[in-house]
């Protein structure tokens, strides 16, 4: 049987940049309050003193959640920055296509139209500048509200959010071989545009 420093460790990595509140995670441990502080001090510690881990427990609020420890910094910003000129992937694009049509929506709420964890590629998302946090919503544990960024624009050749081609008027040519609608069919053009960009060409 797991321990519950194992679900909590557990449920604070599927919660992603939302984190949990104490409610939530005291309801879902089916343990107290007193003994959650208890908890989350001893799964602090335990990440702490591994030298092996890169990650933390962090407190804010009423609200958890598991992040990078601040030592990480130089290498997650070499990440995406060897990132930028690489083409968006296919779960990315997923998720930058529900926000460009649903906006402004949670990340719960993109979760629950995809049925996945979308932490990571939302995260990614907005280390290139195509997606923004535009305030919070107003909700349990307001959570952050995503939207487009300008850039965004720049990036797929738009002019305004009213260039999005109606999903209605897709043709069968933009529908890929999984069956799936590839909103941003300009994506490949895009990608060599920045990458002209970052290199100071025009």
């Amino acid at each position: 049987m797991t321990s519950k420093i194992a679900q909590l460790e557990a449920l604070l990595y599927v919660a992603g940049d939302a984190g949990i509140t104490d409610v939530n995670l005291c309801e879902l441990l089916q343990i107290t309050k007193p003994a959650l502080r208890e908890l989350t001090k001893e799964l602090q510690k335990k990440l702490l003193e591994n030298a092996d881990s890169g990650l933390q427990v962090q407190h804010i609020n009423d609200n958890y959640k598991l992040t990078t420890r601040p030592e990480m910094s130089a290498i997650i910003e070499h990440f995406f920055q060897k990132d930028l000129t690489k083409s968006l992937s296919q779960s990315a694009l997923e998720i930058l296509s529900i926000i460009a049509y649903k906006q402004p929506i949670t990340r719960i709420e993109i979760d629950e139209i995809r049925g996945v964890n979308s932490s990571g590629a939302l995260q990614t998302l907005i280390w290139r500048g195509l997606v923004k946090i535009d305030g919070k919503k107003e909700a349990p544990g307001h959570p952050n509200v995503y939207v487009t960024s300008d850039y965004f624009l720049q990036y797929f050749g738009y002019h305004s959010l009213a260039d999005l081609p109606l999903i209605e008027d897709f043709e069968d040519e933009s529908v890929n071989a999984e069956g799936e609608i590839d909103l941003f069919a300009a994506k490949g053009q895009a990608d060599k545009n920045i990458a002209k960009t970052q290199k100071g060409e025009k």
